[in-house]
């Protein structure tokens, strides 16, 4: 187990993603943000079905430094209630999570 995690949020456009994941990479709040898309999401918001095309940042950061993360995300999110969304990175080749660390 490491004290690395991944977090995942989701952007209308690809411009905010992109925006979300230069300010994270430059804060050293995230090593690195892949940015995938466009995606298509299928959810629930105000008691209706609703889909819309995505765009989806992944970071890789530290456990602690998740609720910097998670603030930097919201003031830039232009969503009522983004997704934000940790989960561990259990393991990881030795040279890529000493790399990882070095940046954060």
């Amino acid at each position: 187990m490491t004290d690395f995690i991944q977090v995942s949020t989701t952007t209308e456009t690809e411009q905010a993603a992109q925006e979300i994941a230069t300010a994270l990479v430059e804060q050293r709040l995230a090593a690195c943000v892949q940015v995938s898309g466009p995606i298509k999401s299928v959810y629930r918001w105000q008691d209706k079905v609703q889909r819309s095309q995505e765009w989806l940042c992944t970071a890789k950061t530290l456990a602690s430094l998740f609720p910097k993360v998670e603030r930097a995300i919201r003031e830039l999110h232009a969503y009522e209630c983004p997704e934000i969304i940790a989960v561990p990175i259990v393991d990881g080749s030795e040279a890529y999570l000493t790399w990882l660390a070095e940046q954060l």
